[in-house]
């Protein structure tokens, strides 16, 4: 078994242990009416976008650091690794996901008035379309600036980490209030999976929503940064 799975396998459980984490800690909801629900989504939206910064400096050189199916798939519509590779990424993705949200489970559950385990739904007054529109639009402006950023000739070399998770933040900042915002299929299959209810009945929107995002983001993509004939002048 290669070593880079198990590296999205660790590097996943840790993005769901610290950002969902965080969510469950610091109480995140989409009401940002006043400032204790407006610190809870920053803090929120820092923890997510931290632990892709630590994860890409500490597994990137090993993986990539995809930790995320939705990357996985664009680097894959882009021919940069096989199908083969890319199903095994998206599969160690999801077990690394069902380690970190287990273990925020075992947390919360003796802990008092803790409950949960950051799982994704639409929000209040948001129908399963707008969320699934929602996913699809951040997904792909994360995904966009991964691949950007990551390009091998014109990329942004040891800043791309940075780069990465600065978006991160700023697309949950802008996303919460819609779907809590996952852009990440195995970030929201394993809370789901544990606290079902409307997370479970949902979930369908965070891997749907992501994949297709990923996709348009990766045409985008190959159009602008390989010289495509579209983008000629």
């Amino acid at each position: 078994m290669k070593r880079e799975y198990f590296a999205e396998m660790l590097g996943t459980m840790v993005l769901v242990l610290m950002g969902c984490g965080a969510a469950v800690a610091l109480g995140c909801t989409s009401d940002c009416s006043n400032a204790v629900n407006a610190a809870s989504v920053i803090g929120t939206s820092m923890a997510f976008g931290l632990a892709v910064v630590a994860m890409a400096y500490a597994i990137g050189g090993i993986s990539g650091c995809h930790i995320n199916p939705a990357i996985t798939l664009a680097c894959m519509i882009d021919k940069r690794m096989s199908a083969k590779d890319g199903a095994m990424y998206m599969l160690f993705q999801v077990i690394g996901a069902f380690i970190g949200s287990g273990l925020l489970y075992a947390l919360t559950s003796n802990v008092n008035g803790l409950t949960g385990t950051g799982a994704n739904a639409c929000q209040s007054g948001v129908e399963p379309m707008g969320g699934l529109i929602a996913e699809i639009i951040f997904t792909f402006v994360f995904v966009s600036v991964v691949l950007f950023t990551t390009d091998s000739k014109k990329g942004a070399g040891n800043f791309a980490g940075l780069a990465i998770g600065l978006s991160l933040v700023l697309v949950h900042l802008a996303c919460i209030r819609y779907t809590g915002t996952s852009v990440n299929p195995a970030r929201s299959i394993a809370p789901a999976i544990f606290e079902g209810g409307d997370a479970l009945s949902q979930l369908w929107i965070f891997i749907v929503g992501p994949f297709i995002g990923a996709a348009i983001a990766a045409v985008v993509y190959r159009c602008i940064a390989k010289d495509c004939n579209c983008c000629k002048d």
